[in-house]
C-alpha cells in the first residue's frame, strides 16, 4: 500500500498516464511482484493471491489502464523462465527439464507426482 501511495501522489500532480505506467512497472508494484512470482509459482495461497490481485486492480485504476492480473503474470513469467532454462545448456536444471520433453512432439510433459501439492 505504501508503494501505491507514491502512484497516487504522482497522479495528484497531473502526471500523464504513460509516465504513471512506467513508474508502476519500474519502481512501484510490478517490479516487486514480477520478481517474487517466479518463486511463488502456483503455490501461493488463494487468500494472498486475491489480496495481490486487489492491489493490482487498485494500481490499475490509479494508472488509468488495465494491468495484468496475477494469474497472467505467473503464467508469462513461468514460461519465460522455462524457456531460459531450456535454451541454456549450462543451466543446472537444463537436463531435468530436457528429460520431460515428449519424444514425439517435443512438448513438455508434466512430471509424475504423488500429491497435487508437489505437481504445482
Amino acid at each position: 500500500m505504501s508503494r501505491l501511495f507514491f502512484l497516487r501522489r504522482l497522479r495528484s500532480f497531473s502526471v500523464c498516464s504513460r509516465m504513471l505506467h512506467m513508474f508502476y512497472q519500474s519502481v512501484s508494484l510490478a517490479s516487486t511482484i514480477f520478481f517474487a512470482v517466479v518463486c511463488w509459482g502456483a503455490g501461493i495461497q488463494a487468500k494472498d493471491a486475491n489480496r495481490l490481485n486487489n492491489l493490482i486492480k487498485k494500481a490499475g485504476s490509479v494508472v488509468g489502464c488495465r494491468l495484468a492480473n496475477l494469474d497472467e503474470v505467473v503464467r508469462d513469467r513461468m514460461v519465460l523462465k522455462l524457456r531460459t532454462i531450456m535454451d541454456s545448456p549450462s543451466h543446472p536444471l537444463h537436463n531435468t527439464v530436457d528429460k520431460l520433453r515428449s519424444s514425439f512432439s517435443s512438448r513438455l510433459l508434466q512430471p509424475r507426482c504423488s500429491k497435487e501439492r508437489y505437481r504445482k
